[in-house]
């Protein structure tokens, strides 16, 4: 891929220079698609009005100047974010296949405010992952199957379109959501940098949910640079999520400051060897080099912590997506054909040769809740799930060690962080030897998104390992 720009910043250098404008770098990503989407079918729809906003932005420069370091940079969104415009929100079901959204999720807001040009919608894993057991990574009946740049390998999801999309060069970079790995999974598999925040840090308003517990949206980009820049932005206080309420004093607006490629020097990193069990021995031996590498920037390594390894536990999910999934569809326009999770289920099954290739064991499973979260066995699941992940895990291990954060390969860990509803930061640190991108993953307590970000920094910084997919094969 040749690109001149390889991040926001020179892009931004030579939008103020003249070398470019936000018009042309989107009639690039526009390109990008037109020439390689079919194959990759990572990209659902592209905003009608994207030229006219990458235009708009370029007069507004030249009159008024920029309006920080998005202003006409060229985004995707996971669609699963709503968007009051001219583009559909449809989890990647044929269901919603006809749904505009009335208004901006609010982080869709932060976006605009800030100048990004949003370029489209980018494909995901159906319902985000929360349809049913089984489903291939990367598929939904609206969009099809999502396919990996790098070759033949799982493309990781839930955000499977956005992370593909980028690493095709489809744009700049992309947001995805998480509620257990759809961030990390995609990003560590298609060699990009995926940031998953604290939940609370970025507003949930206008996403459909999964599960409010854990679900949070983050950025994904090739650089961790890149990556840092955008999280700044998608921060803010929103009075229509009260958890956005508990990062009040502690969200930042700029996590470039954190961009320090010193930082592993006498860093502490925690590594619980029980999440290696079921990784592949090749990669296992990718973890072992990226260890060394640490230690060679500096980074004291503490080995074999013991962090409790539990199966994964969705009772909480399950009862958590029925509640927020039907508040969600119980707002849609009497014209759309469902407006709660059992009206969802009847729709598939009356079209299930096209909705239900893989089935909807979970939707189902879900749909036997009593949907009142004064259950006592979604409280006790709840406490359960905060206790294991946080007061005797996350929280434990990190505080009795000192540790700056802990690590894992790709996604493997997520659960417990995603629990815990605590941060994590995935870097690209290197390929198997049939070129199937590895990631290494740095977690760490609440609102520690900052260090988090040294971390992954440095790390890059001294490794470089990213290398661009070759789409020509």
């Amino acid at each position: 891929m040749t690109f001149p720009y390889p991040t926001m910043e020179a892009m931004q250098e030579a939008m103020k220079s003249g070398e470019t404008t936000s018009l042309e770098l989107t009639k690039y990503y526009l390109d990008r698609i037109a020439t390689y989407n079919e194959s990759i079918n990572a990209v659902l729809e592209v905003n009608p009005d994207a030229l006219h906003l990458a235009e708009s932005l370029d007069v507004e420069r030249a009159t008024l100047g920029p309006r920080g370091p998005l202003h006409g940079i060229p985004i995707l969104l996971k669609d699963n974010i709503n968007t009051g415009d001219k583009m559909h929100t449809t989890a990647g079901s044929i269901a919603l296949e006809n749904h505009y959204a009335d208004e901006d999720a609010f982080i869709v807001k932060q976006l605009r405010e800030a100048g990004a040009v949003l370029l489209g919608k980018a494909n995901l894993t159906e319902w985000a992952n929360f349809m049913t057991e089984g489903m291939t990574n990367g598929y939904s009946s609206h969009g099809g199957q999502v396919k990996n740049p790098y070759g033949p390998f799982d493309v990781g999801g839930s955000s499977s379109g956005p992370g593909a999309s980028i690493a095709a060069g489809f744009a700049a970079a992309s947001i995805g959501t998480e509620t257990s790995g759809s961030i990390l999974s995609p990003a560590s598999r298609n060699s990009l940098v995926g940031i998953k925040p604290t939940v609370g840090l970025v507003s949930r308003t206008g996403i459909i949910p999964i599960a409010h517990s854990q679900d949070t949206a983050g950025p994904m980009a090739p650089t961790v640079a890149d990556a840092a820049l955008i999280l700044g932005e998608l921060t803010g206080i929103d009075d229509k999520d009260p958890a956005t309420a508990i990062s009040r004093g502690r969200l930042e607006k700029n996590y470039t400051v954190y961009l320090k490629s010193d930082a592993l020097k006498g860093a502490r990193l925690g590594v619980p060897r029980k999440f290696l069990s079921e990784v592949p021995e090749e990669e296992v031996g990718l973890f072992e080099q990226a260890l060394e590498e640490l230690k060679e920037a500096g980074a004291i390594i503490v080995d074999d912590v013991e962090l409790p390894f539990e199966e994964r536990n969705i009772q909480v999910l399950l009862h958590e997506f029925k509640t927020d999934l039907n508040a969600y569809l119980g707002k849609l326009p009497s014209t759309m054909p469902i407006h709660s999770l059992k009206e969802l289920i009847e729709f598939n099954e009356a079209h299930k040769e096209v909705a239900l290739k893989y089935g909807q064991t979970l939707l189902l499973e879900s749909e036997t809740k009593s949907g009142r979260l004064s259950d006592a066995e979604y409280l006790q699941n709840r406490l359960d799930d905060l206790r294991a992940s946080q007061t005797d895990g996350i929280d434990k291990v990190i505080n009795e060690h000192q540790l700056d954060a802990l690590l894992f390969v790709n996604f493997w860990g997520c659960d417990i962080a995603a629990r815990a509803g605590y941060p994590s930061i995935t870097v690209p640190a290197g390929y198997t030897l049939e070129g199937l991108p590895f990631g290494l993953t740095f977690t760490g307590l609440a609102f520690s998104e900052g260090r988090l970000i040294e971390l992954g920094y440095s790390y890059e910084q001294a490794t470089q390992h990213r290398r661009l997919p070759d789409l020509e094969d």
